[in-house]
């Protein structure tokens, strides 16, 4: 149960409740946190937003392409697109998300999508053209180096449509053409907005989840 209303799944078909596949491997899901979002800042702070977001997904192994704030039905949201080793064979996959957080609760609408038994032609064919000093850079957020997957020109944008097929090309199209279809609950939307992360004082009980609210499923679910 998720305080999404509305979404387009064309293209789609449901595998499990708020999971969907399509015959091109992506994976669409929606997800919702009853838990204070575990963003590093708030939403109009963009600059310490990507940078704390860039240093926790490096930490965690991966690598942080791109992060934008927005809005989603008008509910203000930050946009993600990351990469992450597959860690069971050779290859990556890559995530694009909007996290749409409130004070006391998030929602996540997520598309991701992994490399096959081929792997690495798009970084080594974009090496190729632009040459290895041109091909790593300091990862733009932090203006350095970060662990986990390096920053490099092979994920931007400009070359998606050299490499129409690769899983980087295929999330950033199905997030862009879903993202304007998805409504929420008036609920959700009228909830306290997300102010920053909350700090939990020390030896302090944790506290409990608080039951899932009632949220309506997609429409026609």
């Amino acid at each position: 149960m998720t305080p999404v209303t509305g979404l387009d799944l064309t293209g789609f078909t449901e595998r499990e409740p708020g999971v969907w596949t399509d015959a091109a491997g992506l994976v669409l899901s929606v997800h919702f946190f009853p838990l204070v979002p575990d963003l590093p800042a708030p939403l109009h702070e963009p600059e310490r937003l990507r940078a704390g977001l860039a240093q926790i997904t490096a930490e965690a192994g991966g690598g942080l392409i791109e992060t934008l704030p927005g809005a989603v039905d008008g509910v203000p949201a930050v946009r993600q697109l990351v990469k992450v080793p597959l860690g069971s064979r050779p290859g990556q996959a890559f995530l694009g998300s909007w996290t749409i957080p409130k004070a006391a609760c998030s929602t996540v609408v997520k598309v991701q999508a992994a490399e096959g038994p081929m792997t690495g032609m798009r970084e080594a064919t974009v090496m190729a053209q632009v040459g290895p000093a041109a091909y790593f850079r300091p990862h733009p957020y932090v203006g350095g180096q970060l662990g986990g997957l390096p920053f490099h020109v092979g994920d931007d944008e400009q070359w998606d449509a050299r490499f129409p097929d690769h899983p980087l090309t295929l999330v950033r199209a199905a997030l862009r053409r879903i993202t304007p279809t998805v409504t929420f609950d008036d609920r959700f939307k009228g909830l306290p907005p997300f102010g920053g992360p909350v700090p939990q004082a020390p030896q302090q009980p944790q506290p409990q989840p608080q039951a899932k609210r009632g949220w309506f499923r997609r429409k026609g679910a």
